[in-house]
């Protein structure tokens, strides 16, 4: 209902996992890491144990634990554990396709099965994991089966590495004294806790940007409150954010702030203390009233008023617009808003740029290579410059000592649209002159098998990639086909492409050249035109 509204292709917010809306924070790198870490012990490791308080993440990070799994590795995925030792069994048998017939419900040939499975697997240089989900519903007696699998041993290691994801109430299960052997064989242990206030606000973000919003309708304090409410716990995160932008919808109001957060969790989250409506009751049926009879007088207003104008010259900006974009801007560089992180989360995620690639946070210290094929460069130009690549970039503006990040969006013969922390704002291009010194930062795609600079002499499939890149500017005969070598031809093309885009010609192709030629790509993000 609320897509079109917010300028959003999906669904931001649904609960239910989806690999390219995985945001992981710090603390959900290193439980990947643990867990890559214990299977990565193979056989000679004992359990793995990851718990979190409910709706941390830990089935999406078992999700993305199965997507970097080795190709030699078996998995065996048990999500309802509530089942007798020989069911368990039985299911871990089903996981890995065995052929249990006539052995079901015997808890000795079903093991036997296993085992000889597991030899097999040993043999063949296969490794076999079970993952078993919500493992605090196990019964002690399943805890005790799953222990003595890990009895299935060689001489010299263990032919099954398990995984143990649960809730806090895992740990206390395994503090007791009956299952102290199973304790002791845990050789991984991490607690996956929510997420702070920056990094709540940052996965807001990052969800928004990756539905296609242009634009953060949470207020400030609209994002504030949706971690105080929601206690950094993604799950919830998800839960209030999406009633609190259909509640906006409803309301028709473009910014959500704390109070429509605030009555969003109110609405979503049972057991919860109703403080809010408790505290401003009397201030809300006030202001109910006053919206009311405001609304009622517009409408009557709009009634009487002369007809809409026309799409044409609603497509302009007026004089009055473009002196409101001025001053947007003036306003939200004078509250020097945190805005990198955001700018980036935006700009990586307009070139298709998932956590599991690169995350934001290494892409904040522009190192020139941020992943395989991912560049990264902190640059000066001019703004005719700069619209020359026709990709969008991030602007440094406001004072050098603390900069106000914006992401360009679009360009018109007059007109540049930026977007400042959430807010579009449109200006003419000679206004955003006394607020932006050159500074940008741009990151784009190129092959993988780029590594750093090319000049005259190089060869392989780097210069080939640059000659057929080369092609689409100057219809070069040897775009396509020919030698993979840099010579002098090349390089004097390589010195053309660079004064085109306003480069230092001298026909090395450095991070400034190698941005020129992903521009001349027709893939991948590009300026907005559709302005004045």
């Amino acid at each position: 209902m609320y897509l079109e509204y917010y300028g959003l292709r999906e669904a931001p917010f649904s609960i239910t996992p989806d690999p390219r809306y995985v945001f992981l924070s710090e603390r959900h790198r290193d439980a990947l890491a643990h867990l890559l870490y214990g299977v990565g012990k193979g056989g000679s490791g004992g359990f793995v144990q990851l718990t979190g308080e409910v709706g941390t993440g830990k089935t999406t990070l078992s999700r993305l634990l199965l997507e970097q799994l080795p190709e030699n590795t078996q998995v065996a995925l048990l999500l309802n554990p509530r089942l007798s030792p020989v069911e368990m069994i039985e299911t871990v048998c089903e996981e890995l396709k065995l052929d249990i017939s006539g052995k079901q419900g015997s808890l000795k040939g079903l093991t036997d099965a296993l085992n000889a499975y597991l030899l097999d697997a040993y043999a063949q240089g296969l490794r076999v994991v079970l993952i078993v989900d919500e493992a605090q519903n196990l019964s002690l007696d399943a805890l005790e089966q799953i222990r003595l699998l890990t009895n299935l041993e060689t001489p010299t290691q263990k032919l099954l590495q398990i995984i143990l994801l649960g809730q806090p109430e895992l740990r206390d299960m395994l503090n007791r004294p009956e299952l102290r052997q199973l304790a002791q064989r845990i050789t991984a242990r991490y607690h996956l806790t929510p997420l702070d206030a920056g990094e709540a606000e940052a996965y807001v973000k990052h969800r928004m940007a990756i539905a296609g919003s242009q634009r953060i309708p949470f207020s400030r304090l609209g994002l504030r409150a949706l971690f105080q409410r929601s206690g950094g716990i993604p799950r919830l995160i998800n839960v209030i954010a999406d009633r609190a932008l259909m509640a906006g919808y409803a309301r028709e109001q473009t910014s959500i702030g704390e109070r429509l957060v605030d009555r969003s969790a109110d609405e979503t989250l049972p057991g919860h203390a109703r403080y809010w409506v408790r505290r401003y009751a009397r201030w809300v049926l006030a202001a109910l009233v006053v919206i009311a009879i405001g609304t009622t007088v517009v409408l009557n207003q709009s009634r009487r008023a002369a007809p809409p104008a026309t799409p044409a010259v609603q497509a302009s900006v007026a004089p009055a617009a473009q002196v409101a974009g001025v001053k947007q801007l003036e306003a939200r560089i004078a509250e020097a808003p945190e805005t990198e992180l955001y700018a980036l989360t935006q700009l990586m995620s307009r070139w298709q740029v998932g956590s599991a690639e690169a995350s934001v946070r290494a892409a904040t210290r522009c190192p020139l290579s941020i992943a395989a094929g991912l560049y990264c460069l902190r640059g000066r130009a001019s703004l005719e410059q700069v619209l020359r690549f026709d990709r969008p970039l991030i602007l440094s503006l406001g004072k050098p000592d603390q900069p106000v990040h914006a992401l360009l969006q679009g360009a018109g013969r007059r007109n540049v649209r930026i977007d400042v922390a959430g807010t579009s704002i449109e200006l003419p291009r000679e206004e955003l002159a006394p607020f932006w010194s050159g500074d940008f930062i741009a990151i784009w795609r190129v092959p993988a098998t780029i590594a750093g600079s090319l000049r005259r002499g190089d060869a392989g499939p780097a210069v080939a990639w640059v000659k057929q890149s080369l092609s689409r500017l100057d219809h070069g005969a040897d775009g396509e086909s020919g030698p993979a070598y840099f010579d002098t031809d090349l390089e004097e093309r390589v010195r053309k492409l660079q004064l085109a885009y306003g480069i230092q010609a001298d026909g090395i192709i450095g991070p400034e050249t190698l941005f020129a030629l992903s521009a001349l790509d027709q893939t991948g993000p590009h300026l907005t035109r559709n302005i004045e």
